[in-house]
């Protein structure tokens, strides 16, 4: 199971992610991202309430009640992703390919004996200069 220290940045782009297609409640997208991720992410309800709570006060995402049906009557309360949100979601996946591309400089996977990263196997592109 991946530790809830690794992703903690992204649980937003992952809910996000899942409210694209159509509206969700919590349960609902706690399955989704348990079933996606074959149980190696389990998400907290306290994360996930407060990451709906953070994304609805920056409007990222607005809530409204369902009808209650199916539920035994019970009002589940359903989130929507906004305009702002998917600007926002765009923005973390470009912030994701930057960290992978970040980190890769320091991961082996190559199964060879673990070495630190000369600072010169990693140049830097060159500034523009007019």
């Amino acid at each position: 199971m991946i530790s809830s220290d690794i992703i903690r940045g992204y649980n937003d782009t992952i809910i996000l992610n899942l409210l694209l297609g159509e509206p969700s409640y919590g349960y609902e997208i706690s399955k989704r991202i348990r079933t996606i991720t074959g149980e190696k992410y389990i998400i907290k309800e306290t994360t996930l309430y407060s990451a709906f709570t953070r994304m609805e006060k920056n409007g990222y995402i607005t809530s409204f009640s369902g009808d209650g049906e199916g539920t035994g009557g019970k009002k589940r309360t359903y989130y929507r992703i906004t305009e702002e949100g998917r600007a926002y979601y765009r923005e973390k996946c470009e912030e994701w390919q930057l960290t992978q591309d970040v980190i890769r400089h320091f991961i082996q996977t190559d199964g060879k004996d673990i070495t630190p990263v000369k600072a010169e196997a990693v140049k830097a592109p060159e500034e523009n200069r007019a």
